[in-house]
């Protein structure tokens, strides 16, 4: 009797199930980023775009070893295997070390100076009225992206050639020209009012801050998937022992 009762309360103290569960949802978040890595990937290439080959084989490789890591932890917790979840913590120590202290050191690199050169690069483009073919392009899908017109001073900034992705059809972000606002300016023409450089680079920083609070919250989600194993690890250690008492029939009620 007091065999059978300790065995059922060791089972409902277990880790096992919180532990296969939290990593079925680990897994299922490395896969939809994987299918999203490979379709920005794709996406890139047949565009012409061109990427770092480096930072696209090291998210593929950041996806894909965390996947099996999270296969290779639900294998162990199953089976009873500690080899294999010494082999899991041990890679998600290294995984959420590495990007939480690498998070905390590129944010001040990412979040001002990326930034300040993207701004730069913008401004570089003025006056419109004498940028590139390639970066008024550019601009074109900027403004039509985030409903805005020109960088600094809105419509201005184009002069008489105001481009049709500053047309405007929403009537809170409108301003309307009545042909003398503007020198050659089609009369009555709804274009956007806001410039394009303030929302751009708002965007811009909101992108980063999500990017980095994303990582960083992986870090620390991988850390508790770390506890949770290690903890893991000694459950099993403490009922194979419990187990062997019983088969030598050495058990002594109460010291487990």
């Amino acid at each position: 009797m007091h065999r059978s009762a300790v065995v059922v309360v060791a089972d409902k103290t277990s880790l096992k199930r919180p532990f296969i569960f939290a990593n079925a949802v680990h897994m299922a978040l490395c896969s939809f980023m994987l299918t999203m890595t490979v379709a920005w990937h794709r996406d890139l290439i047949q565009t012409g775009k061109l990427v770092s080959t480096v930072s696209v084989v090291i998210m593929y490789l950041v996806e894909i070893g965390c996947l099996l890591l999270s296969v290779i932890g639900v294998v162990g917790a199953c089976t009873g295997k500690r080899w294999c979840l010494i082999l899991y913590a041990t890679g998600m120590a290294a995984a959420s070390q590495t990007i939480i202290v690498r998070t905390a050191l590129s944010y001040q690199d990412v979040y001002e100076k990326r930034v300040v050169r993207e701004e730069t690069k913008l401004l570089s483009m003025m006056p419109l009225t004498g940028t590139s073919k390639a970066n008024r392009t550019l601009l074109y899908s900027i403004q039509k992206e985030f409903e805005c017109c020109g960088l600094i001073e809105g419509y201005k900034d184009w002069g008489a050639s105001i481009p049709a992705s500053c047309n405007c059809q929403y009537p809170g972000k409108c301003i309307r020209l009545r042909g003398s606002a503007t020198l050659g300016a089609p009369k009555n023409q709804y274009v956007y009012q806001e410039p394009c450089l303030h929302v751009y680079v708002s965007e811009l920083k909101l992108a980063f801050s999500l990017t980095m609070a994303v990582q960083f919250g992986s870090g620390v989600f991988w850390v508790v998937l770390l506890v949770m194993s290690i903890k893991l690890m000694g459950q099993i250690k403490r009922k194979q022992e419990f187990m062997a008492l019983l088969l030598t029939n050495r058990y002594v009620p109460g010291a487990f």
